[in-house]
């Protein structure tokens, strides 16, 4: 998957790339892409796709408000980017939000002791997704 980046004013006529609150997507499954990318556009989120662990490092270097993970991810390898980042000091307040399949409670884990943030089954995630994008990616409200 190439880089996509998706900028879209809000409503509001304020849009998240001017506040500088990007948000980072590490995923493979082009279903989910398409769902994360289309939501955003509605919101008015500026995310960019990265694909591989050396891609989702370089790009976090920017501080992005969020890092999404699905760590199903083979290219992303999400266990350990989620380690390299969290030893990075100026990445500590990068909020990281992975999803997983309910039944694999043992990646769960290891994400959690890795220093992902919020772990959550892909439903969870995927009804929550506009109100984690909103909360991450719109400007703080004045």
């Amino acid at each position: 998957m190439s880089t996509i980046t998706t900028t879209v004013p809000a409503a509001t006529g304020l849009n998240a790339a001017a506040n500088g609150r990007k948000i980072l997507v590490a995923v493979d499954d082009l279903f989910f892409a398409a769902k994360i990318q289309e939501t955003a556009r509605k919101l008015g989120v500026n995310i960019e796709f990265a694909k591989t662990a050396a891609d989702i490092l370089a790009k976090a270097e920017a501080l992005p408000a969020l890092i999404i993970f699905d760590l199903n991810s083979v290219a992303a390898k999400p266990i350990n980017t989620i380690q390299r980042l969290r030893q990075n000091p100026a990445l500590k307040k990068v909020s990281l939000i992975g999803f997983v399949s309910h039944v694999q409670a043992e990646l769960k884990l290891q994400a959690q002791q890795a220093g992902c943030d919020l772990v959550m089954p892909r439903s969870a995630f995927s009804q929550s997704l506009p109100n984690l994008l909103r909360r991450h990616g719109l400007p703080e409200p004045e």
